[in-house]
Order: structure tokens, then sequence, then C-alpha cells
């Protein structure tokens, strides 16, 4: 039975979900799962409630946790990166010292969003060093990246280590769903295709029952969206922003596409406080209440291991989690084929227009011989061209700027920030954020200090 290394385990949502939905399918029962964290006390929690859930389940699952990565990857068939290596008070530190100089949220993707460069340095160092030691430990398992930045780690990762078997995920294109549903249109009736790189995909065909359903969402948002925007919160995946770039763009903005989840594309929507309230949108609220949602889930994970007399399939549930990381671990190692939405390179063009060696979310056939990507249609010509400016354009600077520790490369990164006035301004917030102690390692990777003193 294969082996599956969760790292980054001691999150508790999605370890949660592995082991629910491990439990849920019954031809993956008897699986390892070994839960590795360097947080011992997380770990611990996460592991126990796995351990209770998979018992209740009557699912024969082996389960395993360590603080020792080498050990958890140790014959592994299929290994998770769940991990963020730097935590949220990080994020936030950097976001304020950004806000003082003039950055805001909306289409900032590179500073003012969860995926900033002061982040992304530290996730792309951990996927590195995860699939080295892979190298040694699992040299033919399936490398599945789940933790941001999923469109710029698979494109790095597969440009410099082209053998290995690499594919990203995502859940947010399950979001079509939240339209349909909304809709009143039945999910098993509903086909679509939405073609994009990561946190930017549209819903270019929509089908119901055989027939072309985006007439059904146009009578949908003449007669029902008023109501719906009068219960839903601020930036909402079914809001007046959205709905105005699918008139805009006659393609529909799915999962977080235009949330601040994603960005928070276009900036347009977020110039001032009174633009964002006329567009019901409110980025800060949005990161508030993902963060006491994250909060929640670890203080819920913990609450359950420490009372062991609470049935967990009644607070958990016994339906599947609609994650899609059991689903593509059974199509691969149980030829169980399937059709998935996954991220790979755009080396046969799915994505018609992005460069061949960058990232794209797109179908794929999925089974015991490998992945193969879907051909789609593509983006809109307008959309294309925004994706190729805002979101393909900054990473490839990006990673230029970390492959070559290249400070000035970087410099242009933050200078291609749509909140960026001046050169000036984009030095002062890189530099400020450099220059807090504990980048040392960041520091030293571009340079920064050396920099720093021959300006002097």
């Amino acid at each position: 039975m294969p082996k599956v290394a969760v790292i980054g385990a001691g999150s508790g949502m999605f370890s949660l979900s592995l082991v629910k939905d491990i439990c849920l399918t019954p031809g993956l029962r008897g699986n390892t799962i070994t839960f590795m964290d360097i947080d011992a006390d997380r770990l611990g929690a996460a592991f126990e409630v796995c351990n209770r859930y998979a018992l209740e389940a009557g699912a024969a699952l082996r389960l395993e946790k360590t603080t020792d990565r080498r050990i958890a990857l140790e014959g592994a068939d299929f290994v998770i990166n769940t991990a963020l290596a730097e935590g949220h008070d990080r994020w936030r530190a950097g976001w304020s010292m950004a806000k003082d100089r003039g950055y805001r949220f909306g289409g900032s993707f590179h500073v003012m969003h969860d995926e900033a460069f002061w982040i992304n340095f530290y996730q792309f160092r951990l996927m590195e060093s995860i699939l080295q030691d892979m190298t040694v430990q699992c040299p033919d398992a399936w490398y599945v990246l789940v933790a941001n930045p999923v469109m710029a780690g698979v494109t790095y990762l597969t440009g410099k280590y082209p053998r290995s078997k690499i594919v990203g995920l995502c859940h947010g294109y399950r979001h079509v769903y939240t339209l349909t549903d909304a809709m009143g249109l039945d999910r098993r009736d509903v086909t679509y295709e939405i073609p994009g790189v990561n946190h930017f995909v549209w819903l270019t065909k929509l089908r119901y029952r055989g027939e072309n359903a985006f007439p059904l969402v146009d009578a949908w948002i003449e007669k029902h969206a008023q109501d719906y925007w009068n219960q839903c919160p601020p930036s909402d995946y079914l809001g007046p922003k959205a709905i105005d770039l699918y008139r805009r763009f006659r393609a529909f903005p799915i999962g977080d596409t235009c949330t601040p989840g994603g960005g928070a594309w276009g900036s347009w929507y977020h110039t001032d406080a009174n633009t964002q309230h006329l567009w019901r949108e409110d980025p800060d609220d949005w990161f508030d209440r993902y963060f006491q949602h994250t909060q929640s889930v670890v203080a819920r994970v913990r609450d359950a291991a420490a009372n062991p007399s609470q049935p967990l399939m009644s607070v958990l549930g016994a339906e599947p989690s609609g994650e899609t990381m059991i689903p593509l671990i059974e199509s691969l190692a149980k030829d169980t084929p399937r059709v998935l939405i996954v991220d790979v390179p755009n080396t046969g063009s799915y994505v018609p227009g992005i460069p061949r060696n960058f990232a794209v979310e797109i179908p794929a056939l999925v089974s015991g011989s490998g992945i193969q990507a879907i051909q789609t249609d593509g983006l809109p010509a307008p959309l294309l061209a925004h994706a190729l400016r805002d979101r393909v354009a900054p990473v490839e600077m990006e990673l230029d700027a970390y492959a070559n520790g290249d400070y000035e490369a970087l410099l242009q990164l933050v200078i291609m920030d749509p909140w960026t006035r001046s050169e000036s301004q984009a030095r002062d917030m890189l530099d400020a954020i450099l220059g807090l102690p504990y980048h040392g390692e960041m520091q030293d990777h571009y340079r920064w200090r050396v920099r720093r003193a021959a300006a002097v």
C-alpha cells in the first residue's frame, strides 16, 4: 500500500481533510500516513485527532508522526507539502510596513498578499529542500504542492528539476459550485472549463444538462444577485466586483481570482475606501476572518485532542472534504482514472499564450499512467493580456531575482506593483522589510548588507 508523507501536518486543516478522505476512500485503506511538523505540540494534537477519526471510521490506516523530515520521507510514494515556513505574524509585519509607505490591498500580488516576496523566499527554500531530500529518501515519489505559492513553486521546481514528478493543487476551482449552487443547479449535471494560472482562473465554458448555462447566470444576476449581496460578507466570491468582471470580460472569475485570498485583482476596485465600499470590498476584514478561521481550526483540533470521549465523526462529519489530494493519490496509486484540476507546466500550450515553461491550472486525466494535461481553449484575449502582465511577468521577475540573489531584480518586482509610484518608494519599502532582524537569511541571499555598505 502507498505511503503518504504530509509535511506541515500540524496545521490541522489539511491533515484532517486528508485523513477524512482516506478513511472514506475504501481503495486506500491500509495506507501508511506519516505526519511531520517541526511544532511537536501541534503535530501531536493533529495526530491524536486523526488517529481517533480513523479508528471511528473503521479504516485500517497505519498512522505515524515525527518531527524529522527525512524519517517522514523514507520510502514515501507521495509527499504532500502543506507547510508555511513563516508564520502569519510575519505576513502582517511586512504588510504594516508596506501600508505605511503607500501600498494597499488590490492587485498587489507580491507585497500586500499572502504570497509576498518576503514570505515566498522562505517557501521556495522549504519547497526545494524537501525535494532535495526526496531525491535521496524517495526518488520516485510524487511531490504534491498544496501550500502557496503553488504557481511560482511549480514553475520554479519543474524548471530546475525536470525529472521529478511534481504537481500543484488548489481548491479554488471548486467555487464554480458556489455559483451553480446559488443558481439552484444540480452539480451532477454541470460541466465547465476553467483555464488560467493559479489564482487567476476564469469560467469560460459552463453547460447544464448539455446546454450553454451562461444565460442562466445572466438571469440569476438580474433576479437574485441583489438579494444575495444583502446577505453575503464583503469580498464575496459572487459579490458585485465578481459580477462586474463577468460583465466586462464575459468570463466569470472563479475562486480567489478576484478575492483577497488571491491578491484581490484588479486594483481599480480598491483605489480608496469609498471605491471599495461601492463594490462591497473589504480586504482587511477578509483577512481578519481568514486569520480567525485558521486559529479556530487549530483550537478545534487541540480541544478535540484533549477530549478523548468526544465522537469525532459527529463533529467533523463523514462526508468527503472536497479537497483534491486523495482523489489524485487514488487515481495515481490505484489506476482509477478521473479528470482533476491541477497545476502543471504549460509544455503543450494547454492554455494558449501562456509561456510553455510556466505553470498553468487546467484539467488533466489522472490515472496509473500519470497526469495527462487536457487542452483548453484558453482565456479571452483581454484576460490573457492581464494574466501575462499581472501574474506571469511578476512571477518570472521574482524567480529570476531569487535564482540569482539579485537585489535589483527584487526591486524591479516591487516597482511592478500597482501601488508603486516611484523607485524611492519601492526601495524604501524593500529595504525596510529586508532590514528586519529575523530576515538575516534573506539579507545574505540578496547581499543586502553588502549593497547597503557600498551605498554608504
